[in-house]
């Protein structure tokens, strides 16, 4: 399967692995062309408005129904997609990935920290971790449950999808959603670590700009989904779906990698996180941490999302008669976060560290530690530049659970609270 891109978000898309595969309008042959099988692919109702509308038309070489019967996967569910069961009003902060074994597949070595909602509801998400260095080889997966936002920290690797292929590197996120077939590998010898935000409710988009205009935050084009590349091999292959909230596992005589062509608007996508346009204050003040949205999964209340999926990039701070950090907080949303890489501005003590993560479930309190307070107190207030960072957030509308998982211990911090313990009394009333 070859590298090769084409660019925008929502668009819809043609592309063919070989020339004269595509059919090039509905009144077509009665059969395919090249002898392949044609295939619709949805990802929303058929009734559902045109420019909300998910699909792609898949030509390939066997059709998918051409697996055996799915069988359940027990022992790969329990050790990997764990049941989000314990709500606990504490703000939490963990270490990173403690089953960090390199001799796992990218399925096997899935841990999930903590969720809200299911598939069944077709609202919430899970979040899961994830570390692996061995190749899927004649494995292959599918999700029925939710789409698989990936945020890679360390390694590099290809996402090879019944679209075509995706390579994905530290600063990038790909979006899977949910029914396509895909593989995930290791590249370059590397061990790859990361997160995943399992989305069950509506598909992602990119937020609406409103006054902002034409060119802010993420832009269209620079969302990437590949071409059309197949796989045409036959021998035993397996097929791991996950279907409400367990793993299954169906024999297949084939790659169910053999799309050939396709055409739609339902495909996998990359999407660089360092040609994201921050947009922040020039004059005094914060804009919400909301200006920082890369994608949003909308729920059935008007500006409340189901998911929110939002990053804290490099960015110039100029803010004058301000204090500059993240503020003190309580807010009605819970937020899971991650750091991708070096210091997030706020947590300047320690503690948060790249792979770790921390979440504030709705109305914890929480803001900048002892040690960001008093230099952001402080300081000259002149031009500066937060740089060589990356942090992340989803955020939702409901709380989160915790795994088993979640709450052992030595990955959960239990000192996450005595970051805010020395705050000195200046009141002078």
């Amino acid at each position: 399967m070859e590298k090769k891109y084409q660019s925008g978000f929502g668009n819809h898309f043609s592309t063919e692995a070989q020339n004269g595969a595509l059919p090039l309008n509905q009144n077509s042959p009665q059969l395919a062309p090249l002898g392949l099988y044609p295939e619709q692919l949805s990802g929303t109702a058929f009734t559902v408005a045109r420019a909300q509308n998910l699909f792609s038309w898949l030509y390939r070489v066997r059709p998918s129904v051409m697996h055996k019967a799915f069988h359940p996967l027990k022992e790969l569910t329990e050790k990997t997609f764990f049941k989000p069961k314990h709500l606990n009003p504490n703000q939490m902060r963990w270490n990173p990935n403690p089953s960090n074994s390199a001799e796992q597949n990218f399925v096997e070595g899935i841990r999930t920290v903590c969720g809200t909602g299911a598939s069944s509801e077709q609202r919430g998400l899970h979040i899961h971790l994830y570390t692996f260095s061995k190749s899927m080889g004649n494995k292959y997966f599918m999700n029925a449950d939710g789409d698989f936002l990936i945020v890679p920290q360390s390694g590099i690797m290809e996402v090879k999808t019944e679209m075509g292929l995706l390579e994905v590197e530290v600063g990038e996120i790909v979006v899977v959603p949910r029914g396509i077939k895909f593989q995930v590998n290791p590249l370059q010898g590397s061990t790859c670590n990361g997160y995943i935000g399992e989305n069950f409710g509506a598909p992602f988009v990119i937020p609406e700009l409103g006054p902002i205009g034409a060119n802010g935050l993420a832009h269209r084009r620079h969302f990437l989904v590949p071409v059309a590349a197949f796989e045409d091999l036959e021998g035993r292959f397996e097929l791991i779906g996950k279907f409400g909230g367990e793993l299954w596992s169906a024999e297949m005589g084939h790659s169910p990698l053999d799309v050939v062509a396709w055409h739609g608007t339902y495909t996998p996508y990359k999407y660089d996180l360092r040609k994201f346009n921050a947009i922040n204050t020039v004059s005094f003040d914060h804009p919400d941490p909301s200006i920082f949205t890369v994608l949003t999964s909308p729920s059935d209340s008007p500006g409340t999302a189901n998911i929110d999926f939002v990053i804290f990039p490099p960015r110039w701070m100029v803010a004058e008669n301000t204090f500059r950090p993240p503020y003190f907080h309580r807010n009605c949303m819970s937020e899971y976060m991650g750091l991708i890489s070096g210091v997030y501005d706020a947590k300047t003590s320690g503690g948060f560290v790249p792979g770790g993560g921390s979440l504030h479930n709705f109305f914890a309190a929480h803001g900048p530690d002892c040690d960001a307070f008093e230099t952001a107190s402080h300081i000259e207030l002149k031009p500066h530049k937060i740089d060589q960072t990356m942090a992340f957030m989803f955020e939702c509308r409901v709380p989160y659970l915790l795994t088993d998982f979640a709450m052992q211990k030595g990955f959960l911090q239990d000192d996450y609270q005595d970051c805010w313990q020395g705050f000195k009394k200046h009141f002078k009333g």
